[in-house]
Parts: C-alpha cells; structure tokens; sequence
C-alpha cells in the first residue's frame, strides 16, 4: 500500500491522522482543529499555492517519481510558446494573457445549459447528520460561489416530521429546507441536485420537488457510488428513533423490533443501529431490462415536468460504466457523475470502502475510452462529472484532462465539507449564543486559528470579498462556513488558473489529454496516456533534425 506523507513543511500543513491520495484524512472530523492543506485553505486561501515564510527559506520539491497507478503518477504538461482559447476581447500579448485572466467558467447539460463559476460541485449530502448540520454553510456557500451542491439520498426518509398521503410524501420540510437555503443566494450560477434511490421514488420525491420548485431543480437518479456496493447508511443510537426508520420501510440492523435486540440496547451491548437503503434493479435480469427499465424512469420524470436530469454511477466494473454512458447518452441527460472507489462520505462499511469496486483513475480511464467509441460511432455523448478522491487544483486539472472533451465537472465530497465544519467551529466560539444552531464544537479559538487572526475578518482571507458580493447589511446572516468555503474556493480557482495558464490554455474548455502525461509505465499502459518522456518526443526530434 502507498503510504503518503503526513506532514507538508512547505506549506506548514499537516494530517491529524491517516492521509490518503487526496491528501485528506481517512477519517476527517468536524471537531478537528487543523491543519490539513484543505483545513488551512479555507482560512487564509490563495496564499497557501506557496510555500511558507518567503524570505527566510528556498523549497524544492519533494514529489519527483510517483508510485502505482493513481492521479498523483499524472504530470501535467506546460509549454513555452502559444496560447489558446483567450477570452473575448483579450489578446494574446504578455499582458493580456496572465494566470488572472484564464476563465475557468464551464457549463453542462443537453438542451438545457447550467453554468457553473468554478468547474467542481459537491458529491451527494443526503442523510448523514453531518450534512444536516453544516446544510447551511455548505448550501450558502455553493450558492455564492456559483457551483451545483447535490442533495443526497435520503432526507424525506428519514425526517421525522415529514408527512405522507397514500404512501407518497406531502410536506417535507428538511428536504424544503435544503433546497430553500441554496436558493435563497443562488444569481444563475451553480444549482441544486435532488438525488433519488428506491425509497425516494417510493417516496414520490420527485413529484413532490417538481409540483413545488418545478423547473429551479434537477433531478438524479442513482445507481451506486464509489464507496459502496450497497444502498447508503446512516447509524443512528436512539431505539426509537431506529424503530421509526423501520416503520418508514428502512433495512435497519440489528432489527430493533425484536426482543432480544431491546434487550441488549437496554443494557448497552449494542448502542447503535444501521440504516440501509435497497439495492435497485434487482428484479431485472439483463442489460436489455435495464435499459428498458431505465427509459420509463427517465420518461416519467420528463412527463412530471423535469427539464435536466442526470445520474449518478458508482464503480461496479466495465459493463456498467459501460451501461451508464450508453443509456444517459441516449436518454439525453444533462449530466453523469462516474465515482471511482476511494471517495465516501458517509457511514460505508469500511472495509466494503477498502476492497470493493474500481480505482478512480482506472475507471475514469475507462470512461474516456467509452465515451470516445460512442462519439467515434457518430453517437453523442453525455457531459460528465468525475468523482472519487479528489480535494486539490491540481486534481481538478487532471481529472478534466483526463476526460476531456467530456468531462466538466470534478465532483468532491469531503473536501468542501472541510469548510463548512472550520466555520461553524469558529462561529460557534465567536458567537457563542449560536454554537448549539451552528453546531459548533469548540469553547476557544485553537492555536492553529489564532496563529491567522482572533475576529472573522482576521481569520478569513476571502472575509471582504464575500462582504463585496453580499453587502455590508447581509453580512451578518452569512455563516462563516459559507465565508470558509468561498476561501477554499478561491484558493482552488487560483490554483487552476495558474496551471492552465502554464499550459498556455485560457480557457477551461481547452483543456485536453494533450495536457497531461504519465509519470510511470504502468500509469501510461493502464490510462492510455503517454510516458511523460514520450509525449512530443517525435516533434523534438524533427528539431533536431530539421
């Protein structure tokens, strides 16, 4: 197994417990108190592209060889003439064209367009209490950021004050209050994703969404995810609460309707209960089915009322990778989010998160190659979304790379929730007589925050700037994960900017294979790109000859 390193000196970021390829945390916390690089981010953003204490130290780079088949043994490619796809009324002299300028806007869908400001959007927030917690700041802050944020599985299930009539849910207020918090900031930029699995149609989710936001939100259908196997979980440690969910139709285990697991809760030998989805598609047997099964879904929501639909796949293996670009090219969805196992942010069984499904980087490898047969066939192809371990600059530019022309969105789920928990643990201190609404889990200011500043407009680099956008007045209504997320985001765009830049590319839309190469052999064999030494070293050679 790779093992990555713990701690950066050069940029004075370290781990709290055990980093993985995105350089995240295997476990991440809502109380930590720093400092990964995306922890440290989202205080004092674009400043930590550079190494620390200018002035004081020379950095070299520690990364020079890569091991394994993964996005870290990619390199990106720069070049020293050129320039491509310059904005509108930019030309292409030294001072027009500079890392500020590159624009890294993208938009996606059929024949409905959704822009995005940054190319990420959030992986599914569903049931998980975390995302019930930090809703607020995740959802201000893609609102005014400009990204799409998804609202997971889930939510109508599992909330205890949500009503039904003849099976089919009539009020939803948690779900209402998801979607209502993001649009309260949302000015055309980004969007809101409901996802569905078999409850939620069950449910009539989608009915209830279309007949109360009709056409403000798109609808997606799930399949899977990269963490898992099986439908999503949530644990829960109230019997009653666990006897509600099996009441509403859930898998919950152990079963809590029976005696001798009430018995053993009440004398604490079992202190939790699981709550499980169902799997889909079981009663269909082959692809055929599927398809077939799959069209009268998507027919049904286009008759609701649905104008952008999209869908979500996990990382079963090649036959469904396979069946999800075919199937969404042809139903003319607006989006496909393909997540490679490694990602996860909610309660997998971890060693199902360990051992099961494809790598990312293979998958999306794989993705690519299908899209390009699909479109080689003269067929289109559905605008894509990768998934699955990704929290940096860097990663975004690989992964689109990497999937380009099809891909246009990265898709991070634990990385932006790092915000949203740092801002609220802030606010919480700051503003004590909200730590319990904000969910605030600190009683003073760390040293790693107190290092930055001790008031809000100290402590966030992207403070003015939100204040810039929202207004003085409206400040004050802004949570500080919200303030913390434009932070990260900002650093990520900066980050971007400047390596499109290096590859002379001004716009993200130019971005292309071209742009990246394999820094291993079995890397280039297993994605198709080429060894880094051997990428245009026919075109060095007629230099040398010529």
């Amino acid at each position: 197994m790779i093992q990555w390193p713990k701690t950066n000196d050069v940029l004075g970021t370290t781990n709290r417990g055990n980093p993985s390829e995105s350089g995240l945390c295997t476990l991440c916390r809502a109380d930590c108190a720093g400092k990964c690089e995306t922890w440290l981010s989202s205080l004092v953003g674009r400043k930590l592209l550079y190494p620390r204490d200018f002035g004081y130290v020379t950095a070299g780079s520690a990364n020079t060889t890569a091991i394994g088949v993964n996005y870290n043994a990619i390199r990106i490619q720069g070049y020293c003439y050129g320039a491509k796809g310059i904005p509108k009324g930019l030309s292409n002299t030294p001072d027009d064209c500079i890392f500020p300028n590159v624009s890294i806007e993208t938009t996606f869908g059929n024949k409905v367009k959704t822009k995005a400001r940054i190319p990420v959007m959030t992986g599914a927030l569903g049931s998980t209490f975390v995302a019930a917690r930090y809703w607020e700041s995740f959802a201000v802050g893609a609102a005014l950021v400009g990204f799409p944020i998804v609202v997971g599985e889930n939510v109508v299930g599992v909330d205890k004050k949500a009503e039904f009539k003849n099976g089919k849910v009539v009020k939803a207020p948690e779900l209402d209050r998801r979607i209502e918090t993001f649009l309260r900031y949302f000015d055309g930029y980004g969007a809101i994703i409901v996802q569905m699995n078999v409850e939620d149609t069950r449910n009539g989710v989608a009915e209830y969404v279309i007949d109360k936001y009709g056409d403000k939100v798109i609808i997606e259908l799930k399949w899977g995810q990269g963490a898992k196997d099986i439908g999503g979980e949530i644990q829960v440690t109230d019997l009653e609460y666990a006897l509600f969910l099996k009441k509403r139709g859930y898998v919950v285990d152990p079963d809590p309707t029976l005696p001798e697991v009430q018995e053993a809760f009440k004398h604490k030998a079992i202190r939790s209960f699981a709550r499980h989805s169902r799997l889909g598609y079981t009663n269909l047997s082959d692809v055929a089915e599927v398809q077939d099964a799959f069209n009268k879904e998507v027919k049904r929501l286009r008759k609701l009322g649905y104008k952008r639909i999209t869908l979500k796949t996990g990382s079963y293996g090649m036959e469904a990778l396979a069946m999800s670009i075919k199937f969404a090219s042809e139903a003319g969805l607006d989006l496909l989010t393909i997540d490679g196992s490694g990602g996860g942010t909610g309660m997998s069984p971890w060693n199902m998160m360990e051992t099961w499904g494809v790598p990312s980087i293979l998958l999306h490898s794989k993705a690519y190659e299908y899209a390009s047969i699909l479109k080689t066939n003269g067929k289109n192809v559905v605008d894509m979304a990768f998934a699955g371990g990704f929290a940096r600059e860097d990663h975004i530019f690989k992964a689109i790379a990497l999937g380009a022309p099809f891909v246009k969105l990265v898709c991070m789920g634990r990385a932006p929730m790092i915000p949203g928990f740092l801002g609220s643990n802030i606010e919480g201190v700051l503003k004590p007589e909200r730590r319990a609404e904000v969910n605030g889990n600190w009683d003073k200011l760390p040293a790693s925050v107190t290092a930055i500043g001790e008031k809000p407009e100290e402590i966030f680099a992207s403070y003015y700037d939100v204040e810039k956008k929202v207004g003085k007045k409206e400040m004050k209504n802004i949570p500080f994960g919200a303030i913390a997320m434009w932070t990260l985001m900002d650093k990520l765009s900066a980050g971007l900017q400047q390596l499109l830049a290096g590859a002379r590319k001004f716009s993200l839309s130019e971005i292309s294979r071209d742009d990246i190469v394999a820094a291993n052999r079995e890397t280039a064999r297993e994605t198709g790109l080429p060894f880094i030494t051997d990428a245009l070293d026919e075109s060095a050679k007629r230099i040398l000859k010529s």
